[in-house]
């Protein structure tokens, strides 16, 4: 279930994760096809099965670290993509801000400019000859006056204005610094995503490798459903919470067989977080885009009081999400290569259930 996840909370760096796992895909490629030179092709009571045994189990290990790390790492990715978004939104709207701002600037150096203007088609006399020449000296120092207040007034008004215009282009600088470090981290996310899918295709072609039979054991562990793509009839399924939960479900549910797809939020493809996102924009709700946002998006509720709608996420750090259905089954977007489908509400551990 790659989609929704918070960084891994591994001690291991990534090179040191990669140099590990690369060295246990090697061991476990090897314990598939190596044998001692040496063995009797038809001893069978010598430690080939064993080995092979020992060998489906680092491939089923290894492939299970990887799906988590791929969840995680979309987790990240989402987060990014997110506050990018948000955050473009911000300085556009900073934007419009400084620009209208520096509008009413133009407008009030053009009314002073005016006055300016109509100050030096009088001749710019000295304020004592102008009036000592004045034909109505009461007149003129009414003008006078109310040009003075003009003046101080425009003068602050401008004032005010090129403060704000600074303090809206500071604001706007640091967006846009704030603005390229999420790109950068954004562009960090996804060439670690790139690496996980690497993982993913490599553990994939060792689990290939296998026997047929051992493979599909692999796919149909008890941790997972054996009829994923059958919704649940037996036993009472609980009314869901709300009408609203019970249009998210029934939107889930018509998603059951669409892909997952890396960052997808529907309606061809899906990660985690963005089937439950999805779902239950479909009811008019809006949830937020990360299984950790989402874990909190509402009420929480003990796992055995659960109903149909509910969000149930996993593991300690929220990296995975789906919704329950009733029958104690959710319907998830599992991971690369696997459908949106139905799977035993404890497939793995639960941090949470969510009431929206």
């Amino acid at each position: 279930m790659a989609t929704h996840r918070r960084p891994s909370q591994s001690g291991l760096t990534q090179s040191a994760r990669v140099t590990v796992l690369s060295a246990a895909a090697a061991t476990a490629a090897a314990a598939l096809v190596a044998s001692p030179a040496s063995a009797d092709p038809h001893d069978t009571s010598s430690a080939a099965a064993p080995a092979s045994s020992a060998a489906v189990t680092a491939t089923r290990a290894r492939v299970d670290r990887l799906f988590e790390q791929a969840e995680r790492a979309t987790e990240r990715f989402n987060r990014a993509d997110e506050r990018a978004d948000r955050l473009r939104e911000e300085v556009g709207r900073a934007r419009d801000t400084a620009a209208r701002g520096q509008e009413r600037i133009n407008r009030m150096r053009g009314a002073l400019g005016a006055v300016a203007g109509a100050q030096y088609r009088a001749g710019g006399l000295d304020p004592a000859l102008a009036l000592l020449l004045s034909a109505n000296p009461d007149s003129y120092l009414s003008q006078a006056a109310a040009l003075d207040r003009v003046g101080a007034r425009q003068v602050s008004a401008l004032s005010e204005l090129k403060a704000a215009q600074r303090k809206l282009a500071q604001q706007r600088a640091e967006a846009s610094v704030t603005l390229g470090e999420l790109e950068r981290s954004r562009a960090a996310v996804a060439r670690h995503k790139r690496t996980v899918e690497g993982k993913l295709a490599e553990a994939r072609r060792l689990l290939n490798s296998l026997p047929t039979q051992e493979r599909e054991e692999f796919e149909g562990r008890s941790s997972r459903s054996g009829d994923r793509g059958v919704a649940p009839s037996s036993g009472p399924a609980g009314a869901p919470a709300s009408s609203r939960a019970s249009a998210a479900v029934l939107a889930a549910q018509r998603a059951v067989g669409k892909p997952y797809v890396w960052g997808a939020n529907g309606p061809s493809g899906f990660d985690c977080s963005g089937l439950t996102q999805w779902s239950y924009a479909q009811a008019g709700v809006s949830l937020p885009r990360t299984s950790q946002a989402q874990r909190y998006a509402g009420r929480q509720v003990p796992l055995d009081q659960a109903q149909p709608g509910d969000l149930v996420t996993y593991r300690d750090d929220a990296s995975h999400v789906g919704m329950y259905v009733g029958n104690g089954q959710v319907v998830h977007a599992p991971y690369p290569g696997a459908p949106v489908r139905y799977d035993p509400v404890g497939m793995m551990p639960v941090a949470s259930v969510t009431r929206v």
